[in-house]
């Protein structure tokens, strides 16, 4: 357990709208939404925490009403006290939010342990391995730079349970139950402490399982960092495990963090691959806690190949309870016969790692993840961790004695899938798509001409204000028509 630094000054709060109650000086309060905060009728926390643009769902007396609530919510689920370890991602919000969030913490009287710019995996390693209470990130991961947000984890490093969100968004709404800490203290102002050496554990267990059996010497790899989180550490974590690194996009850069760049955009990676000959090349999303590969060709290698060869890798060690892996309902239906030809059983949740994770804890499995490069491996860690990924899935080509071309060459083949998002500005129209009638007679009808040729998904993002529809068929050809068919039906019944 890492313990408490020494104690410093405290950071003024004098323009936040804290104050103590007269009556009871040692039990801070904070003011129930001293400016209006315009909060939506749809639930605040979507599949990966509170998400939207910074500055107007996501404020600063937003974020100090999230901070004080989660902390006391926090607090009246242990007997036990610990910090708060709070990171961040490098979007110009970030630190605004940071701070605010941090004041809401400290005035529920918790001490904050600040990392300062991070990816997300290491606020969840940190949360788990230092007594803390809890963890929270403030980044938009995949998102542009103009939104942002707000993740918390629990003391095991696993996201929060919905339940434990729902109380902390009812608390924010003026609906506060069964809030109050069990801790009880004189002094119940919370400190905030700026520790950013503590990144250096996290890199240590990056390494631990791999080092020194394994190394990545001869290997030349190119590293997309999408002018994000994972900056300033991804080059030392590579390098020390014996790469050539060639990084791109390798410095934080608040206006420029995922544009055309990172894990939704790998043209950049793609060319630097071929122009520097390299073996691999891994592109990061903003905060670093999803990873999406290139192999020598050029070729996407996405979350549904990284579970397949990774749970070749621990299926071989025996290393896989029942040769499971639990994805989604995104995983290519290729991946999936392939795994069960091989034995394996698939299991598919709703989209977003939260499902994927209780899936996996209900099952006993040790493998799961999403075709987004979002991938969980209990073994080494109990979060989604790009860099973790990246790093094992260049072990694990170095150990095969062969190229990721090649694996990919011998895998499967993936069923034409197409992905289309449509701009739903509306956050209760886009939420409640399911109870638009024009829009399911649209899905109705390209089910019943499909039929067994092909999966359709529709949804709402819970990340960003899009409409996803999705369609997976035999022919390209069909996937075409009926995303299209799809799309113009979301445009015209939601937009």
């Amino acid at each position: 357990m890492v313990t408490s630094p020494a104690r410093t000054q405290r950071p003024s709060l004098a323009s936040i709208s804290i104050s103590k109650v007269q009556s009871a000086p040692s039990e801070p309060t904070i003011q129930k939404q001293p400016l209006q905060l315009n909060l939506p009728a749809t639930p605040l926390f979507g599949t990966d925490g509170i998400r939207g643009h910074a500055g107007d769902l996501l404020s600063a007396p937003l974020a100090l009403q999230v901070g004080f609530w989660a902390g006391r919510v926090l607090q009246s689920h242990t007997t036990t006290s610990g910090p708060i370890i709070l990171g961040q991602d490098s979007r110009n919000s970030s630190d605004m939010l940071a701070m605010a969030l941090s004041a809401g913490l400290t005035a529920a009287g918790l001490e904050v342990w600040n990392l300062g710019l991070c990816p997300t995996p290491s606020v969840a390693y940190l949360a788990q391995t230092t007594g803390a209470l809890g963890g929270v990130m403030i980044s938009a991961s995949h998102n542009p730079p103009e939104d942002n947000g707000i993740k918390f984890f629990g003391p095991d490093g696993a996201k929060l349970t919905l339940a434990v969100q729902a109380q902390i968004e009812a608390a924010i709404r003026g609906n506060a139950v069964d809030v109050k800490p069990q801790l009880q203290g004189g002094d119940r102002w919370g400190q905030h402490y700026h520790r950013p050496e503590l990144l250096s554990k996290y890199v240590e267990s990056l390494h631990k399982p791999l080092l020194p059996a394994v190394n990545l010497q001869g290997m030349r790899i190119v590293l997309d960092l999408a002018w994000g989180a994972a900056a300033n550490l991804a080059p030392e974590v590579f390098t020390a495990m014996g790469a050539e690194v060639i990084c791109l996009h390798d410095s934080p850069d608040g206006d420029r963090i995922n544009v055309n760049c990172g894990s939704t955009h790998l043209d950049p990676l793609r060319a630097a691959v071929k122009q520097h000959n390299a073996h691999i090349g891994f592109a990061f999303d903003g905060d670093a806690d999803r990873v999406l590969a290139v192999d020598a060709q050029g070729r996407t290698v996405d979350g549904d190949y990284i579970l397949y060869f990774w749970g070749q890798t621990l299926r071989q060690a025996q290393e896989l309870p029942g040769d499971t892996i639990v994805s989604t309902v995104m995983a290519n239906l290729g991946f999936e016969r392939a795994w069960e030809k091989q034995g394996g059983k698939l299991l598919r949740t709703a989209v977003g790692d939260q499902y994927v994770h209780a899936e996996m804890l209900r099952q006993g499995a040790m493998l799961g993840g999403e075709q987004s490069g979002h991938i969980l491996c209990r073994h080494y860690s109990v979060s989604g961790d790009g860099l973790l990924t990246a790093l094992h899935l260049a072990a694990l080509v170095r150990g095969a004695g062969t190229s990721l071309a090649d694996l990919v060459d011998q895998s499967f083949q993936t069923y034409p899938q197409l992905l289309k998002n449509v701009r739903v500005e509306d956050r209760d129209r886009r939420l409640n798509w399911q109870n638009c009638d024009g829009l399911q007679n649209a899905i109705a009808q390209a089910e019943a001409h499909m039929g067994d040729q092909g999966r359709i998904l529709v949804r709402a993002s819970g990340t960003e204000p899009v409409i996803r529809v999705m369609v997976e068929a035999a022919s390209a050809e069909l996937a075409s028509y009926w995303t299209d068919n799809l799309v113009l039906a979301v445009q015209e019944h939601l937009t």
